[in-house]
């Protein structure tokens, strides 16, 4: 058959392809991590009456919070590779209705040591979604649409703690005359009703791969996976990671993970505290019941959606590393500032700003590990730096509610996180930096000016 040359993709047409991709799929795993963010915060919305009925302490409900993290670091990897082997499709609707089953079991625990067993199985449960989703996403846009696409993505968290504080509040006020149970299992048994329903659409909505989307066109499928194979073949040729082992013992991958651990470290305890905190705060205000602070915690949410927005657009001709540390360093400001006030409004104004810069630092990160990984050392490397990251939410909400049983107060273990966070810029830096140069030696090829079809 004799060829016909069709005219090269303009940059417009380009970016409407991936545009189109981002909001088809985007969504749906968004659903996912939407709620998988209100299923790990809901201690923190239901703390104070959950606390009064099973009689249980700050350093008991810190240590509960934790539990969750202990089965999630130790599967995460083998999680990721069975995402790899089976399909994103088919492994996330796995894990969307096993966990969606353990939170409506937890509805109806009578003590701590219940609490403790419901929050351990429920990290097995949930193991591998976020570092699944990472992976997925790299299958489908390539590096130049990776920022704004995972900043889409990582919106989903502060869009949890909108969502989720109504929804929490709501429960908490009514749920006994919706379910017959207290606020708070009521809470439990909704969320992870909801959380089997997401597993539902996730299994019937999402594609497997560029191949298996029937909303794209065939042109549109080459012209992604072309792209793709292009990127993967150059991370070869510069020495990209490839295998299991290589990712499990390669210094810069755990390197990267100390560094996501020292951005995420305060994410937990702050979703877990925030709303106490408040209620701390305000607590000689009338008429600010814990309702009210669970409301109030969702602010610093909205705020933080405004500022992945933007970022990415100001962020766009800075180097990955840049792009990360300075909303660290936004993070940390917030920190500080939030640990030596007293007045109700600057509080709840810097943990918008704290709040805010954790967030946009996090997509901003994950721009740097697909650059020295492919294949199985990308499944495994991203499940590796996301599982020690996640350690942080063990250590985090324990740590933070120790010191305030301790202390009377938040101010220590607020610094702590700040300080935290102040190494983990500095490891990246550094290492990071190096990373990133490594990676990027190379630039990445335009598509080609002719397609030819036989």
């Amino acid at each position: 058959m004799a060829e016909v040359t069709v005219p090269a993709p303009t940059d417009r047409s380009v970016r409407r392809l991936w545009r189109k991709v981002g909001i088809r799929i985007i969504p749906f795993i968004g659903i996912a991590y939407v709620m998988s963010y209100i299923d790990r915060a809901n201690l923190g919305y239901m703390a104070a009456p959950l606390s009064k009925d099973l009689g249980i302490s700050g350093s008991q409900m810190g240590l509960a919070s934790g539990l969750f993290f202990i089965g999630y670091v130790l599967v995460e990897v083998p999680s990721n590779m069975m995402l790899r082997r089976f399909g994103a499709r088919r492994w996330i609707t796995r894990i969307l209705v096993t966990w969606g089953a353990v939170t409506m079991a937890t509805a109806g625990v009578q003590n701590v040591g219940q609490l403790y067993a419901m929050r351990i199985l429920l990290g097995f449960a949930e193991a591998g979604l976020a570092a699944g989703i990472l992976l997925y996403l790299t299958g489908w846009f390539p590096r130049r649409y990776r920022s704004w696409a995972l900043s889409a993505f990582f919106m989903m968290i502060p869009l949890s703690g909108i969502i989720g504080s109504p929804l929490a509040a709501a429960l908490l006020s009514w749920g006994q005359s919706l379910t017959g149970l207290a606020g708070w299992r009521s809470l439990f048994l909704v969320e992870g009703a909801i959380t089997l329903l997401a597993g539902i659409l996730v299994f019937t909505m999402l594609p497997d791969r560029p191949r298996d989307a029937k909303w794209l066109t065939t042109a549109e499928k080459e012209a992604i996976e072309r792209r793709l194979a292009q990127e993967t073949s150059e991370q070869e040729a510069r020495g990209a990671l490839s295998s299991v082992r290589q990712s499990l013992t390669s210094a810069r991958v755990w390197t990267l993970a100390l560094a996501f651990f020292a951005i995420v470290f305060g994410l937990y305890p702050i979703a877990f505290f925030l709303p106490t905190m408040i209620s701390t705060l305000t607590g000689s205000i009338s008429g600010i019941s814990n309702v009210s602070s669970v409301l109030l915690a969702g602010i610093p949410s909205a705020f933080a959606i405004i500022a992945m927005a933007v970022w990415p657009k100001v962020a766009s001709g800075m180097s990955a590393v840049s792009s990360t540390v300075i909303p660290m360093g936004v993070g940390v400001v917030g920190l500080v500032t939030a640990t030596f006030t007293h007045n109700n409004v600057v509080f709840i104004a810097s943990f918008c700003l704290s709040v805010s810069g954790i967030y946009t630092a996090m997509p901003q990160f994950w721009r740097l590990p697909p650059l020295s990984l492919t294949g199985a050392a990308a499944a495994s490397g991203i499940a590796v730096i996301n599982s020690v990251s996640n350690i942080s939410g063990f250590v985090g909400p324990y740590f933070t509610g120790f010191i305030a049983d301790t202390t009377g107060s938040y101010t220590y273990a607020l610094l702590t996180i700040a300080l935290i966070m102040v190494a983990g810029a500095a490891i990246l830096l550094t290492a990071g930096r190096k990373a990133e140069h490594d990676g990027t030696s190379r630039q990445v090829l335009p598509l080609s000016k002719k397609e030819k079809i036989a």
